[in-house]
């Protein structure tokens, strides 16, 4: 017969007893478990009901109990019947049936076991991060408590027997069997950030995970005054999502009251109504000084409470101190003692894609345009973005024009570019702007000093507050929710006597700083320029800072006088190559070497399509307009391949010496890297490779040995972010989907790790790690949860797999075997993005980086080539047989394994390595570096997103390992006081080569920059 011909469904299940007692007891059990009697009878004529082996027993009451589960199928009848006259066989209690129930709440299903003294016994289940509990009912029924409903391929546990009934014990192992541990409010404030929404959900999950309770503290301080329903606990769900979007959900008000005493007691009596007793504010200098004052004052406003009546005694011993700990949320990029603040990553992200689009319109119409970004005292935004743009002239408050007419020499540098050639002209001013006089510099008198003097139509953008909107940035959403984790470990490490910290990030190193020095350091830097002492307040910035603004402005305009800066003798031929993949930021560095090269009087040449090209000789040079726009443009100008020229040394050799070339610029990836590699072991055979080399990394994988960073990984990143923000979108849609996302990296899991934290995958699979049963496992079952707790308002989830992170379990098997072991509660689809992520426009963060290490590269080149000029006299000195003395080699000629180099970005140092150095910590097989310092934050993807977590309870079953590094005091005046380095901050490797700048640099003044 065909399945269900007979058209069966299911009815319910039937409990019976003899017994009074028992028949109540049954009852009474189902109902503490959520069970609804739907119908409860006593027949007054006993009715002959059950039939079986003609044997009939007469139901004198029963009971009809209906579990509303959250889906129909889910649904449960129990019929609870009590009759007289002959026992039914296939119902006497030695015939006990199994019922299995699921609930999410296992935690609770104990308590009401213990509290009602019903018998249990726990069993971990290998497949999930909770217990299975068995007890019985009244009647000798086996119940099992399970954590999802049981399907047809997963059996209900196999492995558990008929269990013998014993009294519970309660020392066992329960995630949430310790208490809280703190009470953390949130609150943003001042004006809102992108990465501030990340920040607050990373604070409130990652609380939850360590056992503490988080509570939203709506509109900030005036939320924190007002009380009320202002002051809600947040629960896990209530920040999913949170990673999208910009601005601040819990928002942000100015607050009049919160600057009286009485308004801030107010708050005070608000927080311990509350049980709050630490606060994380997210905010700007005033915001994080509000709250530092809060603190100081709050034994005097909890004295007075308390005297008030107003609190108890035991309240007033209980709450006698406030943690305070602060993160800057400050697009203008302003604190003083970070190198980057949450937010301004995102704003720079913002002007670079309005700018963009006004120079498409500009260049239509030749046309100049005045850009105002915003920055009161801080002229990061304006620097950084005339920078990624390709900006002809900048005004940053830090350092006004020196000339006191400085309006003559704009127009003349911006009318020799215009001789040049080039069609446009963009000024970007930042709304502090001044002149050396403190005088304000506005965006409508550039406008009517470019149309009255040089004749040019001129518009003003004035971009506002667009550069506060829009979704955060991939390097935002890293850093605000890294910090946001950190902040609770600040909180939990803290005693009374702790400084305020402040969460900030120096040397591309996690920080926590004393917050009152913090925000001094700040606000000294508008002190000194109010003090007309702008090398004083340059000086307080990032040592980063100085060096970008002297960098752009030797290769922002075209100086047609440059030639006449370096004597004929010094001049050089300098050679551009790309090797390997595409990566954005290759055109960009591409373009700064060239402008610099030809402002100095260098000779820049481009080397067309890889080494093959260079064998080819399909070298020319390049002028100042062929690079014109090559500072938003992806991919490769130049052309690249990954072809090495091992096999074909000597062509590399003849064209290098046959074009006089004095020195070598390669861009590329792994095989740009192995390239130069190469050509160093050869120089031994082809004198004309003894000439200085330097490899700037350019690759998504960020697998290049000797740096932190390579351009267009933040590229990659943002596209594999914005690409997952759209994919969990679709997801979210189904209720009921999982995409299995594929990355690129090669065998290096940087990609997916840092997207993985920043798009909110629900886990990452990397080649560092692997994939294997058990951890496919362990995350099948933590979606099974997920989705059962969440049924028909699930959100989407996305899971990041590298390309290599296993040769068995490809992307598609893991999102087949996602999909076989859902148990209907989820589907899974996959998505790969393949060469996306090595296209489109490059993003701000890596057209800054390579401006500055194409800057740097060239000076070195420049320096090299210089010292290798030197000439020795070699008469009278007798050479071994077979070796020429040196004035028979080319002009530059060196050889020394100094000379051939990486640059790389160490912390927030560019540093030269020699590649012969970096080979020991190279493993040319994966082709990856054996040094991993993004590893750190892998933690993190799995426990935000729930993994192991009792998100009910709280608790956390792995282990977070702080990775902050604290900074006192003294630290602070040692960074920004004398400019010294910190070895706190320094990987233990380099504490020699540190210790050895400190002893040269002891007399260096705080003004040096």
């Amino acid at each position: 017969m065909a399945n269900n011909d007979l058209d069966l469904a299911f009815s319910h299940i039937a409990l019976v007893t003899d017994c009074q007692d028992l028949f109540q007891k049954t009852i009474d059990f189902y109902q503490d478990f959520g069970l609804s009697v739907v119908r409860h009878v006593q027949h007054d004529v006993p009715q002959k009901d059950v039939i079986v082996d003609d044997k009939t027993s007469a139901v004198t009451k029963e009971a009809w109990l209906h579990l509303f589960g959250c889906r129909a199928e889910n649904s449960v009848t129990l019929r609870v019947v009590q009759v007289v006259g002959e026992k039914v066989g296939c119902e006497q209690l030695s015939n006990t049936i199994r019922v299995c129930l699921a609930t999410q709440r296992i935690k609770e299903v104990k308590d009401i076991l213990k509290s009602n003294k019903y018998s249990f016994t726990i069993h971990p289940d290998p497949r999930h991060l909770t217990d299975r509990v068995a007890t019985r009912d009244p009647l000798g029924n086996d119940v099992l408590f399970l954590t999802e409903p049981t399907m047809f391929s997963m059996p209900a546990s196999p492995e558990v027997k008929p269990l013998p009934v014993h009294e519970s014990t309660d020392d066992e192992f329960d995630l949430s069997a310790s208490p809280v541990r703190k009470n953390i409010g949130i609150l943003t404030s001042g004006g809102d950030a992108q990465g501030m929404n990340p920040c607050v959900r990373a604070v409130v999950r990652m609380a939850i995970a360590r056992r503490c309770r988080p509570f939203f503290i709506y509109e900030g301080y005036q939320g924190l005054v007002d009380g009320g329903d202002k002051i809600r606990e947040a629960k896990w769900s209530d920040v999913s999502g949170f990673l999208t979007l910009g601005g601040t959900m819990i928002g942000t008000a100015r607050c009049k009251q919160f600057r009286e005493l009485e308004g801030r007691r107010t708050g005070v009596l608000n927080l311990i109504r509350n049980g709050i007793d630490a606060l994380v504010v997210i905010g700007g200098d005033g915001s994080l000084t509000g709250a530092d004052r809060l603190r100081a004052e709050w034994p005097e406003h909890v004295e007075a409470l308390e005297a008030e009546g107003k609190i108890t005694k035991e309240q007033g011993n209980k709450y006698r101190s406030l943690m305070i700990v602060g993160m800057v949320g400050s697009i203008d990029n302003d604190l003083a003692s970070t190198d980057m603040t949450i937010g301004a990553c995102s704003a720079l992200e913002r002007i670079c894609e309005s700018v963009d689009a006004i120079l498409s319109t500009a260049m239509s119409h030749q046309r100049a345009f005045v850009v105002e970004v915003m920055g009161r005292h801080c002229g990061w935004l304006a620097l950084n973005a005339a920078i990624s743009t390709g900006a002809d002239y900048l005004f940053i408050p830090e350092a006004p024009p020196k000339q006191e007419d400085w309006e003559a020499s704009m127009c003349k540098t911006l009318k020799a570019s215009r001789d040049a050639g080039k069609r446009t002209s963009l000024v970007i001013i930042a709304e502090g702007a001044i002149d050396r006089h403190l005088n304000p510099i506005k965006s409508e008198y550039i406008r009517d000093i470019l149309a009255t003097r040089l004749g040019y139509d001129t518009r003003v953008t004035i971009l506002g507050h667009v550069q506060r909107g829009g979704a955060p940035a991939h390097f935002d959403r890293f850093l605000g929710t890294i910090q946001g984790a950190e902040a609770v470990e600040a909180i939990l490490r803290a005693t009374p006597q702790t400084p305020s910290p402040v969460i900030g990030m120096l040397e591309n190193k996690i920080t926590t700083q004393p917050l009152k020095e913090a925000i001094e350091l700040t606000g000294q830097v508008a002190q000194a320029i109010e003090a007309k002492e702008f090398d004083r307040a340059m000086g307080l910035r990032a040592a980063s800072f100085a060096k970008q603004l002297h960098a752009y402005k030797e290769i922002a305009n075209f100086n047609p006088e440059s030639k006449m800066k370096l004597p004929e003798g010094k001049r050089l031929r300098i050679a551009i190559i790309h090797a390997g993949a595409p990566a954005g930021g290759m055109n960009t560095a591409t373009r700064s070497a060239v402008r610099l090269c030809l402002n100095r009087g260098h000779t820049p040449l481009a080397v067309h399509n890889g080494f093959p090209g260079l064998m080819r000789g399909e070298i020319d040079e390049l002028d100042w307009l062929s690079v014109d726009g090559w500072t938003i443009a992806g991919g490769s100008k130049l052309g690249t391949n990954r072809d090495q020229p091992e096999p074909q040394m000597g062509a590399v050799a003849y064209q290098l010496q046959k074009n006089r070339i004095d020195a070598l610029l390669v861009i590329g990836g792994f095989e740009a890297f192995t390239a130069v590699l190469q050509l160093e072991r050869a120089r031994t055979q082809y004198p004309a490779l003894n000439i200085p080399m330097v490899l700037i990394p350019a690759t998504v994988s960020n697998n290049v040995p000797g740096t932190d960073f390579s351009l267009g990984s933040d590229t990659a990143a943002n596209v594999i972010v914005q690409a997952a923000d759209m994919i969990k979108q679709s997801a979210s849609s189904n209720r009921r989907r999982v995409f299995v996302i594929e990355v690129q990296g090669g065998n290096c899991g940087y990609l997916a790790v840092m997207a993985g934290l920043s798009g909110g995958s629900t886990t990452v699979y990397t080649p560092e790690e692997g994939v294997d049963l058990s951890r496919l496992q362990r995350d099948i079952a933590h979606l099974r949860s997920r989705y059962v707790a969440e049924l028909g308002r699930s959100e989407g989830r996305v899971t990041l797999c590298n390309e290599r992170a296993s040769k068995i379990y490809t992307t598609e098997m893991i999102s087949k075997i996602y999909e076989a072991e859902s148990g209907g509660f989820y589907g899974a689809r996959t998505a790969v993005l393949g060469h996306l992520q090595q296209g489109g426009t490059p993003s701000p963060l890596d057209r800054c980086r390579a401006n500055t290490m194409a800057v740097d590269a060239i000076n070195w080149l420049q320096t090299k080539c210089w010292d290798a000029m030197e000439i020795p006299n070699e008469d009278g000195f007798r050479l071994p047989a077979g070796q020429l003395k040196r004035k028979y080699f080319p002009s530059v000629y060196a050889s020394t394994p100094d000379t051939v180099a990486v640059l790389g970005v160490i912390g927030s140092e560019m540093r030269f390595t020699p590649i012969v150095d970096l080979v020991a910590s190279t493993d040319f097989e994966r082709r990856v570096s054996r040094t991993i310092w993004w590893l750190a934050p892998r933690q993190l993807v799995d426990i935000l997103c729930g993994v192991g977590v009792d998100i009910k309870n709280g608790g956390c079953t792995t282990n977070y390992k702080s990775c902050a590094i604290e900074l006192t005091a003294d630290d602070l005046m040692r960074i920004y006081g004398q400019h010294r380095r910190l070895s706190k901050l320094v990987d233990p490797s380099e504490l020699e080569r540190l210790q050895l700048a400190d002893e040269q640099e002891t007399t260096a003044s705080a003004s040096r920059f």
